[in-house]
């Protein structure tokens, strides 16, 4: 899986902005892109909940996306969104 990371400064960077940013990054060189796993740190949130929120050490959402076809892991902020392309 390729990692790209962001940094913003200047501005303030919510969940929506964060989201818009990737999404333009995930679809760039594809037909279509599938957003499957994604977390937003500042709210303690991310998606796919699951009852088993930790794999062998890592975040269930973030072994959901790397198993099931994630290509492009986007994190933005220092990691306070992290964003799963498929």
């Amino acid at each position: 899986m390729q990692d790209i990371t962001i940094t913003v400064t200047g501005m303030e960077v919510d969940f929506e902005t964060a989201r818009g940013m990737a999404a333009l990054i995930g679809g760039q060189g594809v037909e279509e892109t599938t957003l499957i796993s994604w977390c937003d740190r500042i709210r303690g949130i991310h998606s796919p909940q699951c009852l088993k929120c930790e794999i062998k050490g890592e975040p269930g959402w973030e072994v959901y996306g790397r198993t099931h076809g994630g290509r492009l892991r986007i994190a933005l902020q220092q990691e306070q969104y992290v964003f799963i392309y498929a």
